[in-house]
């Protein structure tokens, strides 16, 4: 049995305006008309032995979470929610842990051999046929008593994401880790990618939940005691899981690659070469859509002359440019922020800025989502402020 854990608890700052710390990338329709978190689960449709998936986030997430799932036909097995965010080996853990406690609670349910498929909420992948190849690969690895981390095959020199290292061939697709490597420079890249011995670190992962559990235990075990609490301590609520906060705040904030899989014998890597992307920053989200024959991607109502190589987004009214190159133009309907694409990366360092001058418009957007449906603050003054109620029927 395959479990899907889908990570969403991100805040995606370096694609603000849009992304937002309340409604992030991967709640947003980014590339397509399903939200990232939706096309995430989607593209599982077809993987043999599938059980439902399990999504760990943001508390504050949580009714757009479920709201999303449900918009697309799709049960889950519970939605963890993180009091705080301590990386991605913690929530792992949970996941895990959690799993277990709800095979100890259904008599008739048996967990104890499944099989994760850790996956982040918001990456892009062009090709799920392939996708889906490779996950098959993984699990026959995983049933192996191996942790799988899945290297997407570089298409460029690409100094934004780490790197492993292929070792021997282990049969059947998969590979021997020979070391994960940091960010490279410009010019290692390139020798990288022409060496073909190198794969981009993707961030998702394969094991079975006691293979992951047993190397945790061993490489990270005040992690394991601070989980294994605030999952014996959690409360339910409807469909969420609250994770005890004070068990979960004590928990080492630490990768999965640092806390476990950069340390361990029993790491292999799959190749993975289907259309993939983080969709990290600005320049990645231009090169993840089909551009036009200057090389410009639009979104909303967008109007150019004499530009190229642009991403140019409106949301609420016509956005018109001239004689732009390179750049990255985004309209919301209370900010717009200008740069060009070679400084997409530095957009998280001007969110902070604006978080250091209180600003309210790196945490929100003016439409404020809440179960019941949402709020947009369309006037304010010194003492009065206007909203349009949008009420959900029933």
């Amino acid at each position: 049995m395959i479990i899907p854990v889908i990570l969403s608890g991100g805040s995606g700052t370096r694609l603000w305006p849009l992304s937002r710390k309340l409604y992030p990338k991967q709640l947003l329709p980014l590339v397509g008309d399903n939200t990232m978190l939706q096309d995430t689960v989607k593209r599982l449709d077809g993987v043999a032995d599938l059980a439902a998936p399990m999504i760990v986030c943001n508390e504050s997430h949580r009714f757009l979470v479920a709201e999303q799932l449900r918009n697309i036909g799709v049960d889950h097995q519970g939605i963890l929610l993180e009091p705080i965010g301590r990386n991605t080996a913690p929530a792992v853990a949970a996941a895990a842990m959690q799993v277990l406690v709800s095979d100890a609670d259904d008599e008739g349910k048996d967990t104890r051999g499944a099989t994760l498929l850790i996956l982040p909420a918001d990456h892009v992948v062009r090709d799920p046929a392939a996708f889906q190849r490779a996950v098959a690969v993984g699990y026959a690895a995983a049933q192996q008593g191996s942790l799988v981390t899945f290297g997407v095959v570089p298409d460029k020199p690409e100094t934004g994401y780490g790197y492993i290292r292929m070792g021997d061939d282990q049969g059947s697709g998969a590979f021997a880790v020979d070391k994960f490597v940091e960010k490279p420079d410009a010019a290692t890249a390139a020798e990288y990618v022409s060496s073909r011995k190198y794969l981009w670190n993707s961030g998702m992962f394969m094991f079975r939940v006691e293979s992951w559990l047993e190397e945790l235990e061993r490489l990270a075990p005040e992690m394991v005691v601070a989980c294994r609490e605030a999952v014996a301590e959690a409360a339910r609520d409807l469909d969420f899981v609250r994770l005890d906060v004070d068990a979960f705040t004590r928990c080492p904030g630490d990768s999965i690659d640092y806390a476990v899989m950069e340390k361990t014998e029993r790491a292999v890597v799959v190749p993975l070469d289907a259309g993939w992307s983080d969709v990290g920053n600005w320049s990645s989200l231009h090169a993840a859509h089909e551009a036009d024959a200057d090389d410009n991607v639009t979104v909303g109502d967008v109007v150019l002359e004499s530009s190229k190589g642009c991403y140019v987004h409106a949301t609420s009214r016509m956005v018109a440019a001239v004689g732009l190159d390179e750049h990255v133009v985004v309209e919301t309907a209370d900010a717009v922020m200008v740069a060009p694409k070679s400084r997409s990366q530095d957009v998280k360092a001007l969110v902070e800025r604006l978080r250091e001058k209180g600003r309210g418009e790196s945490q929100l957007h003016r439409e404020v989502f809440r179960p019941w449906g949402s709020y947009d603050s369309i006037d304010m003054g010194d003492r009065f402020q206007v909203k349009r109620l949008v009420v959900k029927p029933g």
